[in-house]
């Protein structure tokens, strides 16, 4: 994968952007907001993991297709220091990055026994996470969502509860009182820095890598009218369990331009959502420099950049009983779950 903006992927967003009278103003000239230059294809790969086992939590280093004990690994290679938790390592990435990717290059090279077919657990607990709402143009189409200009806009961000969160296999529960549940695949951006009223430009700097969300959504219980405030994003997002997370979490520095990248979800293997980050209205940066006017943001929080279009809302099909969803990203990998919801039967074929 280019690591340098696709010019084409611009020209579709302007094109996409024209949809819409007051909307396509702010869009025709979109700007990357940092120059990204050709990865150095001598870096190892590698993600950072949170593995089961037989005494409790074991973070984990892949390289490659390869899992290894973090903890055995860096001691095994001379680079002890590196070695935590994956929360803990995150929410000190720049003391801890360098000895990380050293460890990788070391893996690489050796021959030394991989874990076989670990259980993959959430791999780290974001302090914070924010989502981005109707980020895409054709997700906020399918929403009937009207959007002002970019230009006379700013982007709309949301908080989900860290304890939302689930790992991969694990079941998505809805509750009795939600009658449709909904899937969003987004891209998790990974801060590993803290910031305030950071400029564009200088957002990627906070950037520490990046995994895969699911802002699952109960999309009956974000409306209401008993009060004169139509929305409720708090009770449509935050049950538990609505916040699949993982698998790994992958450095910034091994994927490149985080306005490039396909991402999608498929519900009982019939893909659902299919687009690419380059179709964001606010990009990354943006989002980053707009939070930080308003608080200070710190390593581990995690941004949920937004969704493409394809969820279950624009299509009128909601989550049942026994269905499974696929979120997947380029370059990170596969976020499986289940879903448990009996109050909401699958009709027999």
């Amino acid at each position: 994968m280019s690591d340098v903006p696709n010019p084409a992927r611009w020209t579709r967003r302007a094109t996409i952007a024209g949809i819409g009278a007051g909307v396509a103003l702010g869009f025709l000239a979109p700007q990357p907001a940092f120059s990204f230059q050709e990865v150095d294809r001598s870096m190892t790969w590698f993600a950072l993991a949170t593995c089961a086992g037989p005494y409790g939590p074991r973070p984990t280093i892949k390289v490659g297709d390869a899992f290894h004990d973090l903890h055995d690994a860096a001691a095994a290679h001379g680079f002890a220091a590196v070695a935590d938790d994956v929360t803990a390592i995150i929410r000190d990435w720049e003391a801890r990055r360098e000895g990380l990717f050293g460890l990788a290059r070391a893996l690489a090279g050796a021959s030394g026994q991989a874990l076989a077919a670990p259980r993959l657990l959430t791999p780290f607990e974001p302090r914070r996470i924010f989502g981005a709402a109707s980020n895409f143009i054709e997700h906020a189409a399918e929403m009937q969502t009207k959007l002002a200009a970019k230009a006379d806009s700013e982007p709309y961000i949301f908080l989900k509860t860290v304890e939302s969160v689930i790992g991969p296999d694990e079941t998505v529960v809805a509750p009795s009182q939600v009658s449709r549940p909904d899937w969003e695949v987004e891209l998790g951006v990974v801060l590993g820095r803290a910031g305030k009223n950071v400029a564009v430009g200088e957002a990627h700097d906070l950037i520490a890598g990046y995994t895969i969300v699911n802002d699952v959504s109960a999309r009956d219980r974000t409306r209401r009218t008993d009060f004169p405030f139509s929305h409720d994003w708090f009770r449509g997002k935050s049950f538990d369990t609505f916040t699949p997370l993982g698998p790994v979490f992958v450095p910034r520095d091994c994927l490149g331009d985080p306005h490039d990248i396909r991402l999608g979800l498929d519900v009982n293997e019939v893909s659902m959502q299919d687009g690419n980050t380059s179709e964001m209205i606010f990009n990354i940066h943006e989002q980053i420099a707009y939070l930080s006017t308003i608080l200070e943001l710190r390593a581990g929080d995690v941004i949920a950049s937004g969704t493409p279009a394809g969820v279950g809302m624009g299509r009128g099909v909601f989550l049942k009983d026994g269905d499974v969803m696929r979120a997947w990203v380029e370059g990170i990998g596969e976020l499986i779950n289940p879903v448990s919801a009996p109050h909401l039967p699958r009709e027999s074929a």
